[in-house]
């Protein structure tokens, strides 16, 4: 059973920094797309940035130019990487796993973590 554990969550200031991880575990993790999620409450969950295995990447409109994601292999983890962080990012972000290689929507993934609080004050 694979499990994701994410960590690096707080609250920043906008303009401010933020790195998030999420380490997998119970799976072969050069064989998965790791997906990082976000839900704001009254909102739907949105796609933030995936990291398709052996390479490709994608990120939502709103994210690019700011979030970067990228994988450590040896470390069984994959790191979302924010900056310039505006109040509307303000939301619980989750890392989710797959096999699927479209990986776009949330119910292509098949295993989910359990979220971390991410605060932008203005």
């Amino acid at each position: 059973q694979v499990q994701l554990v994410e960590s690096g969550g707080g609250s920043v200031q906008a303009g401010g920094s933020l790195r998030l991880s999420c380490t997998v575990s119970g799976g072969t993790f050069n064989r998965l797309n790791l997906g990082w999620f976000r839900q704001a409450p009254g909102t739907e969950r949105q796609l933030v940035a995936v990291s398709r295995w052996p390479g490709s990447q994608y990120f939502a409109d709103f994210v690019k130019g700011r979030f970067t994601i990228s994988r450590d292999s040896a470390k069984d983890t994959v790191f979302l990487q924010m900056n310039s962080l505006k109040p509307e990012d303000t939301a619980i972000y989750v890392c989710a796993a797959t096999t699927d290689p479209l990986a776009l929507i949330p119910q292509r993934y098949t295993y989910w973590g359990q979220g971390t609080q991410v605060s932008i004050s203005s």
